[in-house]
């Protein structure tokens, strides 16, 4: 297979994972029955196991259904993301113009290919929604995006086949969660300021309650003998959700900050469960 035929994500992501790549996949069991990720985000961590063929099934999913719906559309009908893709151009009034569409009546493919759109062409790909769940980010400033890569998304669809892709809360996705699994958890991060402090999701508040909920099921996972791992930032509330957990500091570069000299390098976390060394 040529390196050009490999899966890698279609979408840009904040907070992504393709710079930590090279330490994450150091941790990764080499044989995995099935493969956990309830924060599928980008899915750089997805599609490079699924380049390696490092797992027999996976189950992806995510708290933002019009993001599940992407996934599936691609899946399934990869031939038509593209042809709706295809239509769109980097051009500021068309943004505003499909940004402000309501997309609830649309084909699969066609939200999908709105998704990946905003995605290409929206600032430093953002995912944000307003209290009525409407996209809100701003038009980006790139010269030339690349809207429809139509290799990568049929590399992608490939990995994406006999997938399940499932749409919800992190903790329906794992019940069934065996020793021979193993989950990767990347969720929303921990605010480690004021001009971070956005926690609301996909129409969806991700705040204290629910990161302590998280901390709780990773504890559950421990108990059960689940290999995982799981990334957030590194600060006091994580340092206390995750105690006694083997954690790890890890330096990693982040461009988005309303503050530009906050912009850069920072630390965060890998809480690890029966993994790596």
């Amino acid at each position: 297979m040529s390196d050009r035929a490999l899966p890698a994500p279609f979408l840009k992501w904040a907070g992504g994972k393709r710079q930590l790549l090279p330490r994450i996949l150091q941790l990764v069991p080499p044989r995995i029955d099935t493969y956990y990720e309830p924060f599928i985000g980008g899915g750089a961590v997805f599609f490079a196991l699924a380049a390696r063929q490092a797992f027999r099934r996976a189950v992806i999913g995510d708290a933002n259904p019009e993001l599940c719906n992407c996934y599936q559309a691609v899946r399934d009908d990869v031939d038509g993301v593209i042809a709706a893709l295809q239509q769109y151009r980097n051009d500021r009034d068309l943004y505003y113009r499909v940004r402000a569409q309501d997309s609830s009546g649309w084909t699969p493919a066609m939200r999908a290919a709105r998704v990946i759109f905003l995605n290409r062409c929206g600032y430093n790909g953002l995912y944000r929604v307003n209290s009525r769940g409407e996209f809100n980010v701003p038009f980006g400033r790139y010269r030339r995006p690349v809207i429809c890569d139509e290799a990568k998304l049929r590399a992608a669809a490939g990995a994406l086949q006999k997938v399940r892709i499932a749409c919800g809360d992190f903790a329906k996705l794992l019940p069934k969660v065996g020793r021979r699994d193993f989950v990767y958890l990347d969720p929303p991060y921990v605010p480690i300021s004021a001009t971070s402090s956005f926690t609301a999701y996909a129409g969806r508040d991700f705040g204290s309650a629910t990161q302590e909920r998280l901390g709780r099921e990773l504890r559950t996972l421990a108990d059960r003998g689940v290999p995982a791992l799981l990334s957030n930032s590194d600060c006091t509330t994580t340092r206390k959700l995750y105690q006694g957990l083997d954690i790890e500091r890890i330096r990693a570069r982040r461009a988005i900050n309303s503050v530009a000299r906050r912009r850069g390098a920072v630390h965060e976390i890998l809480g690890k469960l029966g993994v790596g060394a």
